[in-house]
């Protein structure tokens, strides 16, 4: 459901503004100007900031991510964005770690941003369990307020119907891209592993019979492997271990031209390191990001170019490519997660100031490119499998592949027409 905005904002100035501009006005023992003609015509052009205050631009930006150490590049993006516009304007939240056993605080803490009367636009990235809820409380009490969910965890039915704005990642265009990328790099055999969790979202489902049908296209083969769930009492060590140790017969059994792609973040790690190792290739991680993985897998301490994508994916290529990995493997050159908490954010402001449509994926994509420079975006409106019916506030989004190499290069993936039956493949 696409809700509109009703009208401007009112025009009010702040206090911060007052005294930011204090500085830039003339003390009693100044001499005036000598006329107001002169004034005139030695004005400055108008900047952008000051265009904003005179559109009304008294408005706040909500953001709620996930911590640090479950959702780094959401946070950074987050950051980045109120770097960008300023702590009085931008205001951060983290939801609960363990939010699906803190339902209720969950959407506390995404509710509570409402109170503040300037408050106008509310992100969630990622938006987990309750963040359907917690929109339709606000929306309840104020439905001058944006609501936009990053990376929805609840079926696009239930946030649909409750967010103004719905983003994930393109799951359906990028089932294709990817077993076309992995074709166009000589590979025969592409090998998805998950385990019965992931596979019962909709999504995910939707995905393999999508990546089925373009192994097909592509006279490949698709192979499925079943891996532990890091959930369960196995944990992430157990998982990972299990990657590792069956990653070389895997590509015995495959063959050196087989790509490998996993559905979790945590057995990402391994399977990079073990590829790297013993053959294979590696299209891009699920949520995509040159820190998804590889860091881990090669041994990089990153942390001093925080945020810095460009240098970050530099260090990266020159450490796949020592290791033996050019051509073999690819990845976003910017992280998926950062791009969408400070892209989403840039978003809803220029909607805000009437300088975007919230419905258009030429103004969205613009918009995250403001927080990844040169690169491209693409997506399309998301499509229900069983109707044929396209939503209009629901957008399915992701970036050019680039492949590490001696030089890198993008594989245009953002160009390629994805074929129309693949939106309604189930």
């Amino acid at each position: 459901m696409k809700r509109k905005i009703i009208s401007l904002l009112c025009a009010c100035t702040m206090a911060f503004v007052i005294t930011g501009c204090a500085a830039n006005t003339p003390s009693v023992t100044e001499a005036p100007s000598q006329s107001t003609e002169q004034e005139t015509s030695e004005k400055p052009a108008p900047t952008k900031e000051s265009i904003e205050e005179e559109k009304g631009a008294d408005f706040h930006i909500g953001i709620v991510t996930g911590s640090f150490s479950q959702s780094e590049d959401d946070r950074r993006g987050a950051q980045a964005f109120q770097d960008k516009y300023g702590s009085d304007m931008v205001t951060l939240a983290i939801y609960p770690d363990n939010f699906t056993e803190e339902l209720d605080t969950t959407i506390q803490i995404i509710v509570d941003l409402a109170e503040d009367p300037d408050m106008k636009a509310i992100i969630v990235n990622q938006a987990v369990d309750g963040t359907a809820e917690a929109f339709r409380r606000i929306h309840e009490k104020r439905p001058d307020i944006l609501c936009i969910a990053g990376e929805a965890y609840e079926d696009f039915a239930d946030i649909g119907t409750q967010a103004d704005l719905v983003v994930n990642y393109d799951f359906i265009s990028r089932g294709y891209l990817m077993i076309r990328s992995a074709h166009e790099l000589g590979c025969d055999t592409f090998v998805h592993i998950s385990f019965p969790r992931h596979l019962s979202y909709e999504s995910v489902a939707r995905q393999v019979a999508i990546m089925k049908s373009a192994c097909e296209e592509f006279e490949m083969k698709f192979e499925m492997v079943e891996a532990p769930d890091p959930t369960t009492e196995v944990g992430v060590p157990g998982a990972q271990a299990f990657i590792t140790e069956h990653v070389p017969e895997w590509v015995d059994k495959f063959g050196q031209n087989s790509a490998y792609f996993c559905t979790n973040d945590a057995h990402t790690e391994p399977l990079i390191r073990s590829l790297l190792e013993c053959g294979g290739y590696f299209i891009e991680a699920d949520l995509p990001s040159p820190l998804m993985g590889y860091p881990g897998a090669l041994d990089l301490d990153l942390n001093q170019y925080a945020g810095d994508f460009e240098t970050i994916t530099a260090k990266v290529e020159e450490a796949v490519v020592a290791n033996g990995g050019a051509g073999r493997f690819g990845t976003w050159t910017y992280s998926y997660g950062y791009t969408v908490s400070a892209g989403l954010a840039e978003h809803a402001r220029n909607v805000i100031l009437g300088e975007s449509e919230l419905d258009s994926i030429d103004d969205l994509a613009k918009a995250y490119k403001v927080f990844s420079p040169g690169v491209d975006w693409n997506g399309s409106g998301y499509t229900d499998a069983k109707t044929g019916d396209r939503f209009d506030n629901i957008f399915l989004i992701y970036q050019d592949t680039y492949i590490f190499g001696e030089p890198g290069r993008y594989l245009g993936t953002t160009k390629i027409e994805v074929p129309e039956e693949y939106f309604t493949i189930q």
